[in-house]
């Protein structure tokens, strides 16, 4: 009865289900890795934050280009602020307000920093903001990388008013200030005056986000793809297998 399987019709389907099997375990399999990196690259993250806290600051020029290892380890640098800047729409403890930004320009390079020296709630407004420190300074936190459009906590958009910024990114400052910015930004460990220490973020990328849990979603379609290619197979034996078989009986039209 099962010798239609040897058709050259079945041949065809055969080979396909032996070819797509195995594809949607490896998918699934390469999807399940990609999640399982990404809880250890959480886990990595959240154990050198740990440590970050507690280590000795280390120079800037030597924490330089900021990496997934360099990012929030604490970093010192030694200059004087200049022009101050605001970015507005940041959360902090569920209370929405922005973020305070000093350009700090490092002594003996030309180039500036951005330091992050507190948050204060509600709008934007200069008025609130504590003036910097004058002088030679000497500031302490944790580096960080340059934000984008898609980092954590982004939400301002373009048209914002004078001495405002959507984000801490160094291609966007150096169309605000006439010196070079470095490719990174410093919150500090402790806010000036009234403001709230912004709390360092892990590198992008590393954290249990959406992204992460939707390469778990997809560890499962594929499995449940290759179980629906073998029910298909097994359903599709057995109607030819029936209708073999009712020809035979002469159940069928055609037999009739």
């Amino acid at each position: 009865m099962y010798r239609f399987l040897l058709t050259p019709r079945w041949w065809g389907i055969n080979i396909f289900v032996l070819l797509a099997i195995p594809v949607c375990v490896f998918m699934g399999s390469w999807q399940l890795s990609r999640f399982e990196d990404r809880v250890q690259d959480h886990r990595s993250a959240s154990e050198r934050s740990t440590a970050n806290e507690k280590a000795a600051p280390e120079p800037l020029a030597s924490l330089l280009p900021v990496s997934t290892e360099t990012a929030g380890k604490r970093t010192t640098a030694t200059g004087r602020y200049d022009k101050q800047l605001l970015i507005p729409d940041r959360d902090l403890d569920d209370r929405t307000g922005f973020y305070v930004v000093t350009l700090l320009k490092v002594d003996g390079t030309g180039k500036a920093l951005p330091v992050v020296r507190g948050w204060l709630p509600g709008s934007a407004s200069a008025s609130k903001v504590p003036a910097p420190p004058r002088g030679e300074v000497t500031v302490v936190g944790a580096l960080q990388a340059s934000e984008s459009a898609g980092s954590n906590g982004v939400r301002a958009a373009g048209g914002l008013p004078a001495g405002q910024v959507s984000m801490i990114n160094a291609a966007s400052l150096v169309n605000v200030v006439p010196y070079d910015v470095y490719d990174a930004w410093v919150t500090l460990d402790k806010a000036d005056g009234p403001m709230t220490a912004v709390p360092a973020t892990t590198p992008q990328g590393s954290g249990l986000d959406l992204k992460a849990f939707q390469n778990l979603g997809y560890t499962g379609e594929w499995f449940v793809f290759a179980g629906f290619v073998v029910f298909m197979w097994f359903r599709l034996v057995r109607r030819e297998a029936e209708a073999l078989r009712d020809a035979e009986l002469g159940l069928t039209e055609e037999a009739a």
